[in-house]
């Protein structure tokens, strides 16, 4: 958005403007990197079975990369070096044009590369089909997710509960999520959890995770949706069974009811929201803004004031 303030008609001098753009690197570098290890982190540190199998593809995607990268990278040294002017020893054919061998080698590798590749994808994408329940002999603990402007609102429909930006759940229980969106196209993902997936609204997409080990989880909206994006993220407690019906119980004892009225504040637009909890929600709440019973959120629009947070937000 366009300042209404006048633009100072003096220019800095070249030594201040320089020392200012150092500055601005020197602050964000930082932020940078902290961005692209923890999102690199994540995925090579899989905490459930859904993460496990998604870096198994990935290494394994790696070495059949590397399989002809390494080769070509060394080839292209040694061709430097042995062709160097110096080397009296190598042959100079100016007319030389083609070798069915180097063809057959040259197409060759690049072409199993791709049959290789195309297998693990082919192989991956159904075992880790995201609507496809875990193999696990306990019973999956549902969850609805809603993605809002800017916030996640999970809903615990067998434990009528519901909390906004934050998620605990149980270790070793597979997590059946049922996702929509109350406002524009978002993505749900925990690193080190598993596959991201889309919330669209109107739509209900279906993914299964799950945690094996306790810990906090890192989880945020991979899907860019306007000014309070950044913001957009949420923790992960995966806990012991019994910490968990404990958490059931101490969010049922306090705080406010989740009905039509109190989803209509929270659909609001609002940046930053600090984590809480419904003690109950409205029967089949997620079913009517799935359905659009209750209207969709008018989406990102310019925002004028600084967002804060909604009623009863902690």
């Amino acid at each position: 958005m366009r300042s209404s303030e006048p633009i100072a008609s003096t220019a800095p001098t070249s030594d201040a403007a320089t020392y200012s753009r150092w500055a601005r690197v020197r602050t964000v570098t930082p932020a940078i990197l902290a961005a692209l290890l923890t999102g690199c982190s994540g995925p090579l540190n899989p905490q459930g079975p859904v993460g496990q199998a998604d870096r198994t593809i990935l290494l394994d995607a790696l070495g059949i990369m590397l399989a002809i990268v390494v080769p070509t990278i060394i080839a292209t040294l040694a061709f430097a070096w042995w062709f160097r002017a110096s080397n009296t020893k190598a042959r100079f054919l100016p007319q030389w044009t083609y070798s069915g061998r180097i063809e057959l080698v040259v197409w060759s590798i690049p072409t199993l590369v791709i049959l290789f590749l195309g297998g693990v994808i082919w192989i991956g994408a159904h075992e880790l089909d995201p609507a496809q329940p875990l193999k696990s002999s306990v019973k999956p603990l549902e969850v609805q997710a809603v993605s809002l402007d800017w916030k996640w609102l999970f809903i615990y429909p067998d434990q009528g509960i519901a909390a906004v930006n934050t998620l605990t759940v149980p270790t070793g229980t597979p997590l059946h999520f049922s996702l929509t969106s109350a406002s524009v196209m978002n993505v749900f993902f925990v690193p080190q959890l598993g596959s991201m997936i889309y919330t669209m609204n109107g739509m209900t997409t279906q993914l299964y995770l799950q945690a094996d080990n306790a810990g906090e989880y890192y989880g945020r909206s991979a899907h860019f949706s306007g000014d309070g994006f950044p913001g957009m993220e949420f923790t992960v407690h995966a806990v012991p069974a019994s910490a968990f019906q404990s958490f059931v119980q101490q969010a049922k004892s306090s705080g406010p009811k989740l009905d039509a009225t109190a989803y209509t504040e929270l659909a609001r637009q609002s940046a930053n929201v600090k984590p809480f909890t419904y003690s109950a929600v409205a029967p089949n709440l997620f079913g009517d803004v799935t359905t659009q019973k209750l209207p969709p959120a008018p989406g990102p629009i310019e925002v004028r004031s600084t967002p804060t947070s909604p009623p009863n937000g902690g």
